[in-house]
């Protein structure tokens, strides 16, 4: 079992957090926003509401015994960077950091940071993996907002075309492409049956991606 930091609990954040406990890691979760923390508790090893800029703050946490630290603080590079240095001062072995693009990700790795990641390259990188091998692709964020996600079609949809189930219209999803087992088709054709072997690939906000999952 490695132990984890991660500071920042927005979508990004929150996700790698509840992710890394459910493979049985420690996690140790920190936002100063409360009800972000509140949000997270019961899914992590440890929430805590705290201002990870200050390096007392996380030192008396005890951040500097943890193996691994992820900075998710989004699109602030000020508190990013002042979260890195204080990572390299508390000696954490290897720290990872989302960065907003290139030049964000340039400074922060000449702060110290092992690793740095652009959300946005990632799901670039993720949904063209995910349209060509089947099985692949099953959830991605792209903002704040909006995600991508493969579903298997409700029963009520069965028989049916994207055209007649109107999910632009009614709910705000698109849909970006069809899988039946290997074969995919983008753009998705409107027009084509949907069976019990199809599954649609759409674009979506979050709210709007659990309402169809259920």
């Amino acid at each position: 079992m490695k132990s984890y930091v991660v500071i920042g609990l927005g979508r990004f954040g929150a996700e790698i957090a509840t992710k890394l406990y459910e493979c049985g890691e420690e996690v140790l979760a920190i936002d100063n926003d409360e009800q972000l923390v509140d949000k997270i508790a019961d899914r992590v090893t440890r929430a805590v509401s705290a201002d990870a800029r200050d390096r007392d703050v996380l030192e008396s946490l005890g951040v500097g015994s943890f193996e691994r630290a992820i900075v998710a603080v989004g699109s602030d590079l000020a508190a990013s960077a002042m979260i890195t240095m204080n990572l390299k001062a508390l000696k954490v072995d290897y720290i990872i950091c989302k960065a907003h693009d290139d030049t964000y990700r340039d400074i922060l790795v000449k702060l110290g940071a092992d690793q740095v990641i652009i959300p946005e390259r990632e799901v670039a990188d993720r949904l063209a993996l995910g349209m060509t091998h089947a099985g692949v692709m099953e959830y991605i964020e792209l903002s704040d907002e909006y995600g991508i996600v493969e579903i298997e079609p409700p029963e009520n949809w069965i028989g049916k075309t994207i055209r007649t189930l109107e999910l632009r219209s009614r709910y705000g999803a698109n849909v970006v492409a069809l899988r039946q087992d290997e074969r995919i088709s983008i753009p998705p054709d409107v027009d084509a049956e949907i069976d019990e072997k199809t599954k649609l690939v759409i674009l979506a906000s979050y709210q709007v991606i659990e309402e169809l999952k259920k």
